[in-house]
């Protein structure tokens, strides 16, 4: 069976991983024949948010990789102890933990970092020509890892202007999409998907996440 890991970055949009997303990606997985295998990085969120008033939580704390357990029904694995050769294909789900946590680009947007075992894996990846895919803002992570690879892939985030700006500063290609479609980069085996940065309900969204899923695991050797 294929193993497809699924990089989580917490629990929740505004802090963590987009849960419908993450949702709708592990559905899609397991409903494509393939085996989810699920992980984060273990490090404290960059800042809790109330979800309910879309206002920091001073004071908290909350730990990335046991937030995302939620998600994952506590079948998650710390991400430095996984291996390229472990697993058959890469997706990242979005939601602002993506931008905060595995990265720091909501904070500094071109110039960001990304955390070390995320680049080191996607850089695995790369290396092996294995496939990824990367959902709503994920893509711009994705572009800085890639900004020191030969090879710059082309990626969407759907159609915003700004963040699309910024993905071609860091030497990626972008490309519109709708939220029910992706782009598939063949020669670097990246599928991208606007989900929720352009998606006005959980349906279309769905739709492309299926979409991106299926090629993703059609890909995969």
């Amino acid at each position: 069976m294929k193993k497809i890991g699924v990089v989580l970055s917490g629990c929740g949009v505004y802090d963590g991983a987009e849960i419908h997303e993450s949702v709708i990606t592990l559905l899609a997985i397991d409903r494509a024949g393939a085996q989810a295998v699920c992980m984060a990085p273990n490090v404290d969120q960059m800042h809790v948010v109330n979800h309910l008033t879309g206002e920091e939580t001073a004071g908290e704390k909350r730990n990335v990789l046991v937030e995302a357990a939620r998600i994952a029904r506590g079948e998650i694995k710390d991400i430095a102890t996984v291996k390229a050769d472990d697993i058959d294909a890469l997706v990242f789900p979005g939601g602002f933990g993506a931008a905060k946590n595995l990265s720091s680009f909501a904070v500094k947007g071109e110039n960001c970092e990304v955390h070390p075992e995320v680049m080191r894996l996607v850089k695995e990846f790369a290396a092996k020509q294995k496939p990824q895919a990367v959902l709503c803002i994920a893509p711009a992570m994705m572009a800085k890892i890639y900004e020191s690879e030969p090879a710059k892939p082309v990626l969407t985030i759907g159609n915003d202007k700004e963040t699309s700006g910024k993905i071609e500063m860091m030497g990626s290609k972008h490309q519109e999409c709708a939220t029910t479609d992706f782009v598939l980069d063949a020669e670097n085996k990246i599928v991208s998907t606007p989900a929720y940065m352009t998606g006005q309900s959980i349906s279309e969204v769905a739709e492309g996440i299926e979409k991106t899923i299926k090629k993703l695991v059609e890909m995969t050797p």
